[in-house]
């Protein structure tokens, strides 16, 4: 059985040094990946960052990407060459981009000149400037984000047969509310399976999350060893009637 894992966070640049990104340490696609690795059987293409923590089994095929941009290209080339019986989507991957960016005099002339459609006149503003690194010399940088694409609707559409698990993560909400979300994002995304956790409880190894199904059925783990051993039990079984 040949699965893919992404882990970690993507890193957006703002310019040439700068990027902006999320607080995802890939831990639990660690665990995810380590779990999975104890079965001969198994082999493992592991998407993630050069930042984040690396499974210490050097038995998968690590894939290094950063941007989301690269990630959404590596994917296509690895879901075009290969079959995967799962892919496990644990990066947290950023919502935005920098589209442009202008110091907060610059913007202020760009509002002047061409007030119409500010996001496109301060990109063309930020198109003309030749330095790689944005200047320091300025009290307030004004960032433009764009939207990324969710690589996630990606997955059922390269490979409409994987089993697909995602992850959903909220912060401090009440658990009807968690698993509601979750279930949104199950059907939305043609997933078989969603890991539904929230930031608050989460802090080291303890890790509290709630593994939905297609059936809407839930199960509950309390630590990312917890989950790892959870995600691969159901995805075995899933694959095991097929």
């Amino acid at each position: 059985m040949r699965i893919l894992i992404t882990a970690g966070g993507t890193s957006e640049k703002i310019d040439e040094v700068r990027a902006i990104t999320n607080h995802s340490s890939g831990k639990l696609g660690k665990a995810i990946a380590e779990a999975f690795l104890t079965d001969p059987q198994v082999s493992v293409d592991y998407l993630t960052t050069r930042q984040a923590v690396h499974p210490s089994n050097e038995s998968l095929d690590m894939h290094l990407i950063e941007t989301t941009q690269d990630l959404e290209s590596r994917m296509r080339q690895l879901m075009t060459e290969h079959t995967y019986a799962a892919v496990i989507h644990s990066m947290a991957v950023s919502d935005f981009t920098p589209d442009s960016s202008v110091t907060m005099e610059e913007l202020q002339s760009v509002i002047a000149t061409d007030p119409a459609d500010l996001a496109q006149a301060v990109r063309r503003r930020t198109q003309t400037r030749t330095e790689k690194k944005i200047s320091s010399d300025t009290d307030h940088l004004v960032i433009i984000l764009k939207k990324n694409p969710k690589i996630i609707q990606l997955i059922k559409e390269l490979q409409p047969d994987t089993i697909l698990v995602g992850f959903k993560l909220l912060v401090d909400v009440p658990m009807l509310e968690l698993l509601s979300v979750a279930e949104k994002s199950l059907e939305k995304n043609q997933a078989d399976f969603i890991l539904a956790n929230d930031l608050a409880e989460i802090s080291g190894e303890k890790h509290h999350g709630y593994l939905i199904n297609r059936n809407h059925k839930v199960k509950e783990a309390h630590t990312k060893t917890e989950i790892a051993e959870l995600i691969k039990q159901e995805v075995q079984k899933l694959e095991e009637t097929k």
